[in-house]
């Protein structure tokens, strides 16, 4: 095959194809005069609500938004401590730390998602919640994790940044556990055009209570029933999200249709995602597992192929972190795992002859190296 181009994100493919859609939102909106709040965010919060199978949904500015309002609707705060796992994107340790709580971690398994079997390890009599992270677009193991939490008596709260539209057991990612965080960024499997984010929950009060808390605490237009945060999204992102939605289970689809043409072609070579058969991943990355991973980057970059590693320290090994007390070797197959993962390009827009080429670009780098 001859040289081809394959970018790791192409935004501006996605965009082609709606082209005319979202230039008529941008028109609709601009002309109601209407850019914060009023229907068009309902009918947004509906739509993200049936994603998310829940009663609930509230659109925020950002994905670490909805990690810290979530944290901060439960009343999670100082003094308290919260378990998550090591391998994640700051920003969900960065959000516990946000909300005065302390970071506590646990192992990942195989999936790279927090291995149940780890976090009775890090509970304290001061832990008030789990937030399991379904990392690439794998939901972690819900069901051990939640009775973990009813056993200690704690919450659990999703961070579904990475799997909109993955399930477990038949439920979708975001109904899981007592509330979820979703990130709708340009760099998720479903995004926006620029920052916001959502969270679900199943719960009418706690429902109510970010409501006003994403909105400076207010009851109505002049009073604040508490100090609260300005954590909204737009009218334009949510017109921009409806005319999305329609294709989002087409675009699904395709994640999961390069995903498994990875798998099939890829699995003598690398190591491949592991997933559960009680789960129902969305492949918001796929990412493999190599030896000599920055050496096999390079060679992949000339022949036209961008890769890229999420993530490359994991969270306790960070400056930031050096308070928590964490060293190297607490969370050795996280760490192990941060030296050799390589995430392939993926999404809908990916050609049948640009996903070919990257993996014969793969194997022939891989052949070489033997």
């Amino acid at each position: 095959m001859n040289n081809c181009n394959v970018p790791f994100v192409n935004l501006a493919a996605q965009f082609a194809t709606l082209k005319k859609e979202l230039t008529e939102s941008f028109v609709t909106i601009g002309e109601s005069g209407h850019y914060v709040g009023g229907e068009i965010i309902n009918s947004f919060e509906y739509e993200l609500a049936r994603l998310a199978g829940t009663r609930f949904a509230v659109a925020v500015a950002n994905g670490t938004d909805a990690l810290q309002l979530s944290m901060k609707a439960l009343n999670i705060g100082p003094g308290d401590e919260v378990v998550t796992a090591p391998n994640s994107f700051i920003a969900t340790a960065g959000s516990i730390h946000a909300v005065g709580a302390k970071i506590r971690f646990a192992e990942v398994n195989n999936e790279y998602n927090i291995d149940p079997r780890k976090i009775e390890e890090a509970i304290t009599e001061k832990t008030k919640a789990i937030i399991p992270v379904h990392l690439t677009g794998n939901p972690a193991d819900m069901d051990p994790i939640n009775a973990i939490a009813k056993k200690h008596n704690i919450f659990v709260i999703e961070d579904a940044a990475q799997a909109i539209n993955a399930s477990y057991k038949g439920r979708k990612v975001g109904s899981l556990g007592k509330i979820a965080s979703f990130s709708l960024h340009p760099l998720k499997n479903f995004h926006l055009m620029g920052d916001a984010g959502f969270i679900s929950t199943d719960d009418e009060e706690i429902y109510s209570r970010l409501k006003k808390l994403q909105n400076h605490g207010l009851k109505n237009r002049d009073e604040a029933e508490f100090w609260g945060y300005n954590s909204r999204c737009d009218a334009l992102q949510a017109a921009i999200g409806l005319q999305k939605i329609p294709f989002f289970d087409s675009w699904t689809e395709r994640f999961r249709e390069i995903a498994n043409k990875y798998h099939q072609c890829l699995a003598t070579y690398v190591e491949c995602p592991v997933t559960s058969p009680d789960s129902n991943p969305v492949f918001h990355n796929f990412v493999i597992q190599v030896d000599n991973r920055d050496a096999i980057m390079a060679e992949l970059s000339l022949l036209g192929v961008e890769t890229k590693v999420h993530y490359p320290i994991p969270l306790h090994l960070m400056h930031a972190a050096k308070g928590l007390g964490y060293q190297r070797g607490y969370f050795p197959l996280a760490e192990r795992q941060s030296e050799r993962i390589l995430s392939l390009p993926i999404y809908p827009e990916l050609t049948d002859e640009q996903v070919e080429y990257v993996i014969d670009s793969l194997i022939k780098v891989i052949e070489k190296g033997q």
